[in-house]
């Protein structure tokens, strides 16, 4: 039985370890990808100015039902566009929970050459 290849991708973030740049394999990659897009600001990028959720920005918003509800949209639409490719897009699941003080992100989703399934959770501050 054969197995896919794993490429190796330069790490994010950047890093240089003894032998030269870090890498990581698949799966690793595609969470530095969602961690890429969940905290660039949109117009960060010089050439992708359409790239990034900005959760940053997050920071400054009220905390409640609509902030979640703005910030899921946000975000699907901005990973959709990063993970064409590398995520199978009908397996793409996206939870915003306001939590008191706190913005709890967790996405699900299957690599889609070799089907393996993750669970991301990030958490943002908020006021």
């Amino acid at each position: 039985m054969s197995t896919l290849p794993d490429p190796r991708y330069l790490a994010f973030p950047f890093r240089v370890g003894p032998d030269g740049p870090l890498t990581s394999g698949r799966d690793a990659h595609v969470r530095e990808q969602i961690e890429q897009v969940l905290f660039t600001a949109a117009g960060e990028r010089v050439m992708r100015p359409e790239f990034g959720a900005g959760v940053r920005r997050l920071v400054f918003e009220p905390n409640d039902s609509s902030l979640a509800s703005v910030t899921h949209k946000r975000i699907a639409s901005a990973l959709g566009e990063a993970l064409r490719g590398e995520v199978d897009p009908k397996s793409l699941e996206i939870t915003v929970q306001p939590d008191d003080e706190k913005l709890r992100i967790t996405i699900r989703y299957q690599l889609a050459t070799i089907g393996h399934r993750e669970t991301v959770t990030f958490q943002s501050e908020t006021s």
